[in-house]
């Protein structure tokens, strides 16, 4: 027990704390008056009669969870497939403070009073997150709502919240976990579609990650209001952190790896879903479908999918058709197949109020739909009218919802599109009120009644979380349907673990040159919240871009993850012929970017599923000492070796690139050298991406195809970016299934060294072939060239930008070496 001493000053501290207006409601968790060993850490009672358990999941991940009430909830999370893990820490300490240390030398003190205050320390004894003891862990016992605080320094920067529509850094940012249906959003508007309450810190070159397990409405203050600390909490529930302290480098990467080992990383995509998608509200009927389908082909414009939005179903009744409009669908998905197209249909989570509607009655017999208090079924209005809603937090629900999807896939859809999934709702008919973009009648009344997988609780507990079990009910409904084949689900929706189930694009955004400049911030930050399969509708969803804009537009999206145009039902039409010749011309050329670079984007997905890393960066998480890096908004990555710089400004034709600290850069279109660190002036007309590779890499490129499915055909060529050593890898396997886990794939391997370029390219058939070394980035011809030894007599050259091309004898090539 604490002193009369203690006592005296904690309950100093709590007049204190009263004082403050911000916190009047909230209670402190106090001091410990007991604590217990366990094997990963300790459990702690409060002076509050709060419990508090404090350990490592992992040598490298601490966690901390506080009970208000003083017992735990099942440890169960939507955002964590199975318990968390827990690892053996070794308990230390006397008097008034205790210490936890992992086997990796990671350490968590722990101070007993006046009031509990949790600090981690890497194994090089720095402080990576330290309790602020003017914002003690505090609750509110009438509501509910957890809240805690951390101190910062002034110019560490945050990174991640999912898609928030603010800068690339959140730091002096305050923003709010709930999903909301937010059409036509601005820039600084907050809440957003995706609710991912993790972040990963960055300063002075090292990294840290925190993860607040709560599905509650949650909010976080990086500094906003005291730029001295950050605080975070929620409406309810517990307060369950997890800080990831990076590892011994304390690398971004590093902390990405373990966060997404804790809440999972999705399988590969198919490789089709990683060619063009074409979509638009509506395509009216089959004959129109068909013959966007014909133009492309027509025009030799490189395209994968074509989506089917809301008007292809009989009165927006999901899972149906409309006789009229569409009488033949599965003739119009055989044509579209042979193709080599795939479609995607929508699909809401609204289910029409019809007594003659068979999914509506069975979904009522089974139980299947989220009730009212009083155990009547919620029914809202929607685009199909009133409706009721499946409880996706009920795994019976989830099934009866995955087992709709039977009907779409045997008439040949591909790919589903979870849209409306916040949940978002209509006002109904009597409505009164203003019509305020999020208010409360926007989505579901926070008193309805969840299921919660065995844990009933209300709305306002399960909402954040609706639109993701909805993309694990398609998810694991189409596996089952269909498990030799890998779902493409795409949702608007979701929370923390999202990548699981689904790709991410980031909802109703605006035909403007400011949203297009927002893509790129809110993207790299999605990358960085676990959720790598992202993308922005080209051209912005609610109205009509200049020809200008959407060509520009075309050019930044054709390298991020997913890559679909989609327009509204005003919109004038967004086809890439649809703005004239000299414009077709234009975006064909950035659709065939696309594909030439399809093999290495590919290979960056099959490196996310085993390392947590994203294929779309930030410039910061590559290069975390580069100061400069960490601010930098109008750039990104892909993968480590490409710099992509899209104009985003009207009129522009040339634009300052930054090139990150520590390596050369060589201009795609020019073969021109840039030394990390400096800015230079790139020029950028309209036909052309700035682009980057940077020396040392080796990146695959492949001859355009018209479809992923033509690719297996196309030869590939390895490009060495010369003037450094380094490397490159590339992966292969059948683009669709799960035979690559059971090794039914094949990784070819490549590394340059000064002059020489070994191969490493296993003998296994059936793969898109290597056929030609390219070089970039040389001065002037080299004076010999040789394959294992012998010299090759035709090696094509232009001076112009630097490049030379070898075609190969055969995939048994060993080494190709460059003579000064």
């Amino acid at each position: 027990m604490r002193s009369s001493r203690t006592v005296h000053a904690a309950a100093c501290l709590l007049l204190a704390l009263a004082a403050i207006p911000a916190a009047a409601a909230l209670r402190t968790a106090g001091a410990v008056v007991h604590s217990r060993p366990s094997p990963d850490g300790v459990e702690l009672r409060l002076s509050s009669g709060a419990l508090v358990r404090i350990g490592f999941v992992t040598p490298d991940v601490v966690r901390v969870r506080m009970s208000p009430t003083g017992s735990f909830a099942p440890d169960v999370s939507y955002a964590i497939e199975g318990t968390p893990p827990a690892s053996r820490a070794t308990l230390s300490g006397k008097g008034e403070v205790t210490e936890l240390r992992s086997s990796s030398g990671n350490r968590v003190t722990i101070r007993r009073s006046p009031e509990l205050a949790v600090s981690v320390y890497d194994s090089a004894g720095r402080l990576v997150v330290g309790a602020d003891p003017a914002r003690p862990m505090a609750f509110n016992p009438v509501d509910g709502s957890v809240e805690t605080s951390m101190r910062r320094d002034d110019y560490e920067l945050y990174y991640g919240f999912g898609e928030k529509t603010f800068p690339m850094s959140r730091h002096q940012q305050a923003m709010v976990m709930w999903n909301a249906d937010v059409p036509d959003y601005p820039a600084g508007h907050d809440p957003s579609y995706q609710a991912i309450p993790f972040f990963i810190a960055l300063h002075e070159g090292r990294s840290y990650g925190l993860f607040f397990n709560n599905t509650w409405r949650s909010w976080f203050d990086m500094g906003k209001l005291d730029p001295h600390r950050y605080s975070f909490g929620a409406k309810g529930g517990e307060l369950d952190y997890y800080v990831f302290t990076g590892g011994a480098e304390r690398t971004p990467a590093g902390v990405l790896r373990d966060y997404t080992a804790l809440t999972g990383r999705g399988a590969l995509p198919p490789l089709w879903s990683l060619g063009y998608h074409q979509s638009r509200w509506s395509y009216m009927n089959q004959e129109k479908v068909l013959d966007v389908a014909r133009q492309f082909r027509q025009r030799r414009i490189p395209a994968d999918v074509l989506y089917l939005d809301i008007d292809h179903m009989d009165g927006f009744r999901v899972f149906t058709w409309n006789a009229k409009t569409f009488p033949a669908p599965k003739t119009m998905l055989d044509s579209l197949h042979q193709q080599g197209f795939r479609a995607v249909t929508i699909v809401d989570p609204g289910i029409k109020l019809d007594p003659d509607f068979p999914i509506y009655q069975s979904g009522r017999a089974g139980g299947h739909f989220v009730r009212r208090p009083d155990g009547s079924e919620l029914h809202e209005k929607v685009w199909p009218g009133i409706c009721a809603f499946p409880d996706f937090t009920s795994k019976a629900a989830r099934d009866w919802f995955g087992s709709l999807y039977r009907s779409a896939l045997d008439l040949g859809v591909d790919g589903f599109w979870n849209d409306m999934n916040e949940p978002g709702v209509f006002p109904p008919d009597d409505f009164k009120g203003p019509e305020i973009p999020l208010g409360p009648h926007r989505t579901f009344p926070l008193d309805v009644r969840h299921d919660g997988d065995g844990r009933p609780g209300s709305h306002a507990q399960y909402h954040n979380v609706y639109g993701m079990q909805m993309a694990r009910a398609s998810f694991e409904g189409l596996k089952k349907l269909r498990p030799e084949k890998r779902p493409m689900v795409l949702t608007r929706a979701g929370f923390a673990g999202v990548q699981r189930y689904a790709a991410v694009w980031t909802g109703d955004n605006s035909p403007t040159w400011g949203s297009l400049a927002l893509t790129i911030p809110m993207l790299a930050n999605l990358s960085v919240s676990g959720v790598p399969f992202v993308g922005a509708d080209v051209g912005g969803f609610m109205g009509s871009p200049s020809a200008e804009l959407h060509a520009r537009w075309m050019q930044a999206a054709a390298l991020t993850p997913y890559f679909r145009t989609h327009s509204n039902d005003v919109s004038a039409p967004r086809e890439p012929w649809a703005f004239g010749p000299e414009y077709e011309r234009i975006n064909r050329a950035a659709i065939e970017l696309r594909y030439q670079l399809l093999p290495y984007l590919y290979t960056l997905f099959e490196e996310n599923e085993r390392t947590g890393r994203p294929p779309m960066r930030p410039l910061w998480f590559e290069y975390p000492a580069d100061a400069r890096a960490g601010l930098v908004e109008d750039q990104f990555l892909l993968g480590a070796d490409l710099l992509v710089a899209p104009v985003i400004k009207e009129g522009q034709r040339s634009r300052e690139v930054y090139f990150p600290q520590g390596e050369t850069w060589i201009d795609w279109w020019s073969g021109r050298r840039h030394k990390g660190g400096t800015t230079a002036k790139i020029a950028a007309p309209l036909e052309r991406l700035p682009l980057f590779v940077r020396a040392g890499a080796i990146v695959p490129v492949a001859d355009v195809a018209q479809h992923t499915g033509e690719m297996k055909d196309q030869p590939l060529t390895l490009l060495v970016a010369t003037g450094a050593d380094g490397g490159g890898r590339v992966f292969q396997d059948a683009g669709d299934g799960y035979g690559y886990r059971q090794g039914m794939s094949r990784t070819i391997t490549a590394r340059q060294q000064g002059r020489d370029v070994r191969l490493d390219i296993p003998r296994k058939a059936g793969y898109q072939r290597v056929d030609a070394v390219a070089f970039i980035g040389l001065p002037a011809r080299p004076a010999d060239v040789r394959i294992d030894g012998e010299t090759v007599r035709q090696a094509g050259f232009d001076a112009a930008t630097g490049r030379l091309r070898i075609r190969l004898p055969g995939e048994n090539v060993q080494q190709v070496t460059l003579a000064p």
